[in-house]
């Protein structure tokens, strides 16, 4: 089980943005936890592509926590791969 980052860089304000996704939920609430991302900013919460769009300060510290860095292509396709759910936002 992981958590994973992607290389993206998409320009939002004065940021640049990544999505962060994992293989659970509890990894992934565990890890916005860890680098200091609200809980509410979950986007499409309860299906497959469950995720956080984080800066890439909060990236650096995920990857020192522990995060897998991959590229946009190997996030989207491990999106894809993910069991359909119907959890709710914590």
């Amino acid at each position: 089980m992981a958590v994973y980052v992607d290389d993206m860089q998409a320009p939002f304000g004065g940021m640049k943005m990544c999505h962060m996704i994992a293989d659970t939920r509890e990894e992934l609430i565990a890890m916005v936890d860890t680098i200091g991302v609200n809980r509410k900013w979950i986007q499409k919460a309860g299906t497959p592509r469950e995720h956080f769009d984080i800066c890439l300060s909060k990236r650096k510290l995920a990857v020192a926590a522990g995060a897998v860095e991959v590229s946009m292509r190997e996030l989207v396709e491990r999106m894809r791969s993910k069991p359909q759910t119907t959890e709710q936002t914590q």
